[in-house]
């Protein structure tokens, strides 16, 4: 029986929705998943994670309880947990917490690591990676001991497979802390994460000003979406660079983007490409976007947005 080890990311005490589907792309025939879990809630998310194949939660934890955030501890727990349950692939989300932890996991046991993949084959180990703003996919073979693996949110969809897990505690030792976290803190701007949404609404040049993405975070706030921006946007400072969606910012892949008055540059495309629809809303029926989404919507965003709005929440307060 192969052991594969997931690192169990969560907000909010709940488990990532984009977790689930990352749990689907390392399930298989002959294959243990463990989820590895570091805020002490194991019990709590032990039977939505076993609705989707983990078989063992690991409660990952210091001899003096609960592990603080800390890349740097938690890689050196991951080392452990992986070297003492003889897990030899890894996998997780591609977020700011794997993007801190896993090359340092990778440099500590020194082995091969893939972030942002579209599609891992485990029983191959190869990993596919989009290259040159989305122009081409780059398969790459891995060779060694150990794997690590990080998938793009949202490209993989989450399939249940019913089962039932146990939950172990697991006692790491840290001898030494190289670095100090002394606080975290959210951007208010991200209400919900960017690269993890399910919805995105997106603003580009045509929206003028900073105020007028207010247009916007009122029809996010019904649906419950991410609100994005173009660079366009972000350079102009109309919002803050952690809403940049793009090649130069954030990669996403929702079920649904929506652009309004954004031209669609290639480098803006090659971060939105894979959302499963796209719909776009654009004064310009000629504009780049439009030739690449599933539905275009010609009309000024002003009058369209606040329409869509209203009859999300007419639609919201009805059911």
């Amino acid at each position: 029986m192969q052991k594969i080890g997931i690192l169990i990311e969560t907000r909010d005490q709940r488990v990532k929705p984009a977790m689930y589907g990352v749990i689907t792309a390392a399930r298989g025939p002959e294959r243990e998943l463990y989820g590895l879990v570091f805020d002490g809630r194991g019990r709590e998310y032990k039977d939505n994670l076993a609705a989707y194949g983990i078989s063992r939660v690991v409660a990952v934890q210091s001899e003096n309880g609960m592990i603080a955030w800390n890349p740097d501890t938690w890689a050196q727990a991951i080392v452990q947990v992986m070297e003492q349950l003889e897990i030899n692939i890894l996998f997780g989300l591609t977020s700011a917490w794997t993007k801190d932890i896993f090359p340092r996991v990778a440099a500590m046991l020194d082995v091969p690591l893939v972030l942002d993949c579209l599609r891992v084959d485990i029983d191959n180990l190869t990993a596919e990676k989009s290259r040159f703003s989305g122009k081409t996919i780059a398969t790459y073979k891995l060779h060694g001991s150990h794997f690590l693996f990080a998938v793009r949110p949202n490209v993989i969809e989450a399939r249940q497979a019913a089962g039932t897990a146990q939950v172990d505690a697991f006692t790491v030792r840290l001898d030494h802390e190289r670095m100090t976290v002394e606080a975290v803190e959210q951007d208010p701007a991200a209400r919900v994460d960017l690269s993890e949404a399910e919805i995105i609404i997106s603003g580009g040049r045509a929206m003028g000003n900073s105020d007028n993405f207010q247009i916007l975070q009122q029809c996010a706030e019904i649906i419950d979406a991410a609100v994005g921006a173009s660079r366009v946007a972000v350079e102009a400072g109309w919002v803050p660079h952690s809403m940049q969606v793009g090649q130069t910012g954030t990669t996403v892949s929702p079920k649904l983007y929506i652009a309004c008055g954004i031209s669609g540059s290639v480098q803006h495309f090659a971060g939105m490409k894979t959302s499963e629809v796209i719909v776009a809303i654009n004064t310009d029926s000629g504009a780049n976007i439009m030739q690449s989404c599933d539905y275009g919507i010609v009309g000024d965003l002003f009058e369209i947005v606040p329409l869509l709005t209203g009859q999300l929440k007419a639609i919201k307060n009805n059911e």
